[in-house]
């Protein structure tokens, strides 16, 4: 039992303001085995405080010299890798086949950010096509970064917004999901080894009390938050008032399009990974699969055997895909739609139940539903766990209809063996990221949502571009 009463600030373990503890819980054994503060407004202004006073050496240091230090926290994420992996297993039962590699995925994220490092250090002189003159353009870090993360990649989301929000200039207070907050504390570790100076990378810890105080602080000057749609309205809005820049990566209703002439064993390579990764629990899940009419049966047995074929249990087997959800609220919310699903009508052709296979731990079976239709709330909601609906569809505009019938728009998935056809359909979608035959997203390439998925970017220069801000000095002569 790991028992811990402090949050990171300044460049130091400092105890926590906060008298309130928050539990973290093993999903495969129920078994309570850490905690940590559940940070309140002082703690959370002792943060702000701290970021605000490294910000401006911070951003002096320039950006090849904070790429340096971008790298030397990649090195020491990959020392850690294996009790990292270890500890994501344990907080939140991702399976270690998914897991294991997350620490480095999260070093190759900083190492590509920091390769960006040359185009913020180079001049950018403008000459003025209207008048004699010319402008140089700065782009100069927004300042103190409010980074909220979420539970079902508790490292990777956390990286993907510190590495750009740090080269780019910005010093940062980090506020992790509460039920997954180990690994966070573990990156602090490799922050300390990796000689940032105090105060440039905090760490509170804590929920809806610690979120809405880094949120509505009045020092911090930029929010990036990953989470659910309602929230992230509410924290758009809060931004709003105060003319505050926020990024939001939020929810997903993904479409995967099977196209009449796709390939059986590309899609069975695949579909776990486009519709089921991390147990479900992954916000670009292509979570329905849209088939042609003709072909629904052929292809919703198919993807049901493909599901009740992969193997569920202990996340610490290298061989299990389907680990235990989150918590027991998550399995309890997930058993509600497989309910609605069989009172609407659709029919299981794997699954549909919560597992009775163990004696503990948050498992649902991981569930195909044949003949749903688009108005079925399995159609239409966020489910975050292992649910897909196979919808069918007339022909190419039917599909593309339903694809795009959704408020929102995260990403899409499209199965053809022709790809200039299936590209055509996947120009015709109104969604951020579009897979052709494979579940994919590329670090050097934009991620964000269209519609209720979310504002702005993250991924590549339109990512770093994010935590910047742009002065122009106009020259006469």
């Amino acid at each position: 039992m790991q028992n811990h009463d402090d949050v990171f600030i300044g460049g130091h373990w400092v105890r926590s303001h906060s008298s309130d503890r928050s539990s973290v819980v093993n999903p495969a054994t129920e078994e309570i085995w850490a905690s940590v503060p559940d940070g309140n407004e002082d703690d959370i202004d002792d943060a702000v405080r701290a970021a605000r006073l490294a910000q401006p050496a911070w951003a002096a240091a320039g950006p090849e010299t904070r790429a340096e230090f971008l790298h030397k926290l990649a090195d020491e994420l990959d020392s850690r890798s294996a009790e990292i992996a270890r500890i994501i297993t344990t907080e939140n039962g991702t399976p270690v086949a998914e897991s294991g590699a997350a620490p480095g995925h999260s070093a190759a994220h900083l190492r590509l950010t920091a390769d960006l490092a040359a185009g913020l250090a180079a001049t950018d002189d403008r000459p003025n096509p209207m008048a004699p003159g010319h402008t140089i353009v700065r782009r100069v870090p927004v300042g103190v970064a409010a980074l909220i993360t979420p539970w079902n990649f508790p490292l990777g989301l956390v990286m993907i917004k510190l590495g750009p929000a740090l080269l780019a200039g910005c010093s940062v207070v980090i506020k992790p999901a509460p039920e997954t907050p180990m690994a966070t504390r573990m990156l602090m570790d490799a922050v300390v080894a990796a000689g940032f100076p105090g105060g440039v990378v905090n760490l509170v810890t804590g929920g809806t009390r610690a979120g809405n105080a880094l949120v509505e602080h009045p020092d911090v000057d930029k929010v990036s938050f990953t989470g659910s749609t309602e929230v992230g309205r509410r924290i758009a809005r809060l931004c709003g008032e105060r003319l505050r820049p926020v990024t939001l990566e939020l929810g997903g209703k993904s479409p995967a399009i099977v196209l009449d002439d796709f390939d059986p064993a590309v899609f069975a390579q695949h579909l776990l990974k486009v519709s089921m990764r991390n147990t479900g629990q992954t916000c670009k899940a292509c979570t329905r699969l849209v088939v042609p009419e003709s072909r629904h049966d052929e292809i919703a047995d198919m993807a049901g055997a493909l599901v009740s074929g992969a193997q569920m249990g202990d996340p610490f087997d290298p061989a299990t895909f389907f680990g235990p959800l989150v918590s027991a609220r998550q399995r309890d919310r997930v058993a509600g739609y497989l309910v609605s699903g069989h009172e609407e009508g659709a029919k299981a052709v794997a699954g549909g139940d919560v597992s009775t296979e163990f004696e503990r731990g948050f498992y649902i079976e991981p569930t195909v539903f044949a003949g749903v239709t688009p108005d079925m709330r399995i159609a239409r909601e966020e489910i975050f766990g292992p649910v897909l609906a196979v919808i069918p569809y007339r022909d190419i505009d039917d599909a593309v209809a339903i694809a795009n019938d959704s408020p929102y728009g995260l990403a899409a998935t499209i199965f053809g063996a022709d790809e200039v056809r299936a590209t055509a359909v996947a120009d015709r979608l109104t969604t951020g990221n579009v897979g052709i035959n494979h579940y994919g997203s590329n670090a050097a390439a934009p991620f964000g949502g269209h519609k209720d998925s979310g504002l702005g970017t993250e991924f590549g220069a339109e990512g770093l571009e994010e935590y910047l801000q742009f002065t122009s000095i106009h020259y006469q002569g």
